[in-house]
């Protein structure tokens, strides 16, 4: 591709994609932006902000070039920004007939793709034909309402080719917004599973009213379990301490923006998972990641029983007190 970053597309309308473009249109004249319904562009094109999401968030409707036809979007886009909930990036992909493999693609998806059971970069790779190269990912610790507030916010940009990363970083940082690049993709992507697992534990604690001693501790060893997993899944030089991990372990975890935590946290105070679920106004990633992660251990063998007890919370309806007694005791 010889026009990088170029002309670049938001694809997804939540919370993170408002934040995202915000930073963009801070370092570029202009944008393309898909969102999958009309009635939403009309209403954002009306107004100057989000409908939906961060509505405080004001923007020059005409720096922004609106559409809900995926393909045209990607046909004039150099570089594409993916910001869809992991559980529906698939279906909404689907719809993608416009050939991305020349193109620079930037997941800022903070997921696993369910039944396929692949972290982003490898689905888009294997389906989409993108080379590693081409292809960047975004990670915390960063929550998109302290984005919207200009509250100083960190990025993790992670590429195969730092030049890519540092193109992409370029375009995102501004005086509230610090970025760093890394070259660990599969980790910083797998972490960013594998966090809203450990904020869901957190939430449940929370939920619990188990007390901090013992959230500090399910903490601690969440990170050691994190580092467990990545060092036998990608066993590269890493600091598990780095903000892309155990910072965005932190403020997933503890943070009332977290809407893993929230979701753990009715689940400790009893509702059932599906009224936990439905009493949300977003999607908590990490009831999907869990299942994923799970499923993905089971050929790594790693020794993770914290992500063990969330799952037989969630899929096999054990009782939260039951499951965190069957591990408190190899806690350290």
């Amino acid at each position: 591709m010889n026009n990088k970053p170029g002309k670049i597309a938001i694809m997804g309308g939540g919370s993170w994609a408002t934040a995202l473009a915000r930073l963009l249109l801070n370092n570029t004249d202009s944008i393309l932006w898909y969102m999958r319904r009309d009635d939403r562009i009309e209403d954002f094109k009306k107004t100057g902000h989000n409908p939906a999401y961060l509505s405080d968030v004001c923007f020059d409707v005409n720096r922004i070039e609106f559409s809900s036809d995926i393909n045209e979007i990607a046909a004039k886009a150099d570089t594409i920004v993916i910001v869809t909930p992991s559980p529906y990036m698939k279906e909404h992909l689907k719809k993608l007939t416009t050939d991305i493999s020349n193109k620079l693609v930037v997941s800022a998806v903070k997921g696993i793709v369910p039944d396929e059971n692949l972290i982003i970069t490898e689905y888009l790779r294997d389906f989409y034909h993108i080379p590693k190269e081409n292809l960047v990912v975004i990670s915390g610790p960063c929550h998109a309402e302290e984005v919207a507030l200009k509250r100083l916010s960190y990025l993790t940009i992670g590429s195969y080719d730092t030049d890519n990363a540092s193109l992409v970083s370029e375009k995102l940082a501004c005086d509230y917004l610090k970025t760093v690049i890394s070259a660990d993709v599969s980790g910083i992507e797998y972490g960013a599973v594998l966090k809203n697992v450990y904020a869901i534990a957190a939430g449940i604690c929370h939920g619990m009213k188990a007390g901090d001693n013992f959230q500090a501790v399910l903490m601690s060893n969440s990170i050691k379990e994190m580092s467990r997993f990545l060092q036998i899944v990608n066993p590269v030089p890493r600091n598990i301490c780095d903000s892309v991990y155990l910072g965005d372990l932190l403020v997933t975890a503890y943070s009332r923006f977290s809407r893993n935590h929230n979701f753990g946290s009715m689940i400790g105070r009893g509702y059932a998972v599906k009224a936990a679920q439905m009493e949300m106004e977003m999607i908590a990633e990490g009831y999907y990641g869990t299942k994923c992660m799970k499923e993905i251990n089971e050929r790594y063998h790693a020794d993770m029983p914290i992500l063990d007890a969330v799952y037989n919370i969630l899929y096999k309806k054990t009782r939260p007190k039951d499951a965190f007694n069957g591990f408190i005791d190899s806690l350290i």
